[in-house]
């Protein structure tokens, strides 16, 4: 059974959002890296690109198959986890903990327009 922990939202696309300050920490969802199997690679945007809501903002690489990540709201990227580079299997191993990439949003009310973690849950019920 996915986890989804109550203090972050969730976009119907299985991307988790951590406000942290001003700014907008974004990873993929337990859920997410469960179908998506073993992680291999992933592929990150431009720091400083502008992205609007539901633009793929980087692609990860699994075993099973290549996903988009896809961007929650209108924003600009403005740091990438580097650390993936070298062990992207960290988002297998604790989802919650390894965000992808920080933005800034062009509209911080924006996140309250995203899932609540029992809003997720009924959002993977109905793709089972």
């Amino acid at each position: 059974m996915s986890k989804f922990p109550e203090d972050l939202m969730y976009a119907e696309t299985h991307e988790w959002i951590k406000k942290d300050g001003d700014l907008f920490l974004v990873g993929i969802s337990d859920y997410a890296q469960e179908q998506l199997g073993d992680i291999v690679y992933v592929d990150f945007p431009e720091i400083g690109k502008v992205i609007n809501i539901g633009e793929q903002c980087g692609e990860l690489e699994s075993s099973k198959a290549v996903s988009e990540i896809n961007m929650p709201f209108k924003g600009t990227i403005v740091e990438v986890n580097t650390e993936l580079e070298e062990t992207p299997e960290l988002i297998n191993e604790s989802p919650y903990d390894a965000w992808i990439i920080k933005i800034r949003a062009e509209n911080s009310s924006d996140y309250n327009n995203l899932l609540n973690s029992r809003e997720a849950q009924k959002v993977i019920e109905g793709d089972e």
